[in-house]
């Protein structure tokens, strides 16, 4: 990378090695996400290191931040958006805002660096979305399968699926729940999400019914809502893990034989369903603890849908050989 000095960079290592955790920005930037956040963050940086480096450095600890220019943030812009779809570059440059911006605050660089910094555009362009939504028929087979099973275990799994696709919870806020979190009568769920946002959701139907089933075998001992059930089918008093979570649903789609789909794709089912329905997205967005419309759109599938549709309208003469 012609524009950014790698010597440079690597001959003042060890101004990043001596800093105290709370000294270094990129340590400092990364305490303040999520776990799963920091994980995914920390590689960017991590990818961000080698540019910088010329990969010779892997590690975004041995970088000294406070040297990062416009120049090489305009550098490192053009490298992953050579190597990285946009969606993925675009959060790995905003990770570098957030160590820049924690430079500042730790009076290691200067405003107007800071912000020449930030002022580095995203990277435009537009990728198939990730993930699926599921059918109903494939909600229904999953539903039916745990009310097909015997033992607490498929009663609570029912309760946890309806929870995923009719609040569009993420596996870790229901394993957040505790049992004071939710109105067993209006049906009224108080989730805490990322960032330690609060919303509420709304359980009602099979959902409202399904959590009251599970609730009936629970009992009303404080605790977390969703509790491990040991060999002999009785409920501990542990907490579930989010491991725990997609071994469940894992499971249930090995025994219905329905399309893989990812924990995740039943917050997308939640959101696509909503705005089917006629929802407004804004509304939705609100719904699925979205700080942004524009988060909540990525996981809209209408457009593909729409095109489809459109696709079915040309038509080709042809007989097929082989039935």
């Amino acid at each position: 990378m012609n524009n950014i000095n790698a010597l440079e960079v690597l001959d003042n290592q060890a101004l990043a090695k001596v800093q105290p955790l709370d000294q270094n920005p990129a340590v400092v930037y990364l305490t303040g996400l999520t776990k799963n956040g920091r994980r995914v963050q920390a590689n960017g940086l991590d990818r961000i290191a080698e540019i910088l480096t010329n990969g010779q450095v892997s590690s975004f600890e041995l970088i000294p931040w406070q040297l990062i220019g416009y120049q090489h943030a305009q550098a490192i812009r053009t490298r992953l958006m050579e190597k990285y779809k946009p969606a993925t570059a675009n959060r790995m440059l905003s990770a570098l805002r957030g160590v820049l911006k924690n430079a500042w605050l730790l009076d290691q660089i200067t405003a107007e660096q800071y912000y020449k910094v930030a002022a580095v555009e995203n990277i435009t362009g537009e990728t198939i979305p990730a993930g699926r939504g599921l059918t109903s028929g494939e909600k229904s087979a999953l539903m039916a399968r745990c009310e097909k099973d015997p033992g607490l275990a498929a009663v609570r799994d029912a309760a946890i699926i309806s929870l995923m696709v009719v609040g569009g919870l993420r596996r870790a806020e229901v394993v957040k729940l505790d049992l004071t979190d939710y109105d067993q009568e209006t049906g009224k769920l108080k989730v805490l999400g990322k960032r330690s946002k609060e919303r509420t959701a709304y359980l009602t139907n099979g959902a409202l019914d399904a959590v009251n089933d599970w609730l009936h075998f629970r009992g009303d001992q404080p605790g977390p809502l969703f509790m491990a059930i040991n060999k002999s089918s009785r409920i501990s008093n542990k907490r579930m893990t989010t491991q725990a979570i997609y071994n469940m649903l894992q499971k249930r789609q090995d025994q219905t034989g329905i399309k893989d789909f990812s924990p995740h794709d039943l917050r997308r089912t939640f959101i696509s369903d909503l705005l089917d329905a006629g929802a407004d997205i804004a509304t939705v967005a609100k719904m699925a603890g979205h700080s942004s419309v524009n988060t909540t759109a990525r996981y809209d599938r209408r457009p593909e849908r729409a095109k489809q549709k459109a696709a079915e309208l040309l038509y080709i003469a042809y007989t097929p050989r082989y039935k």
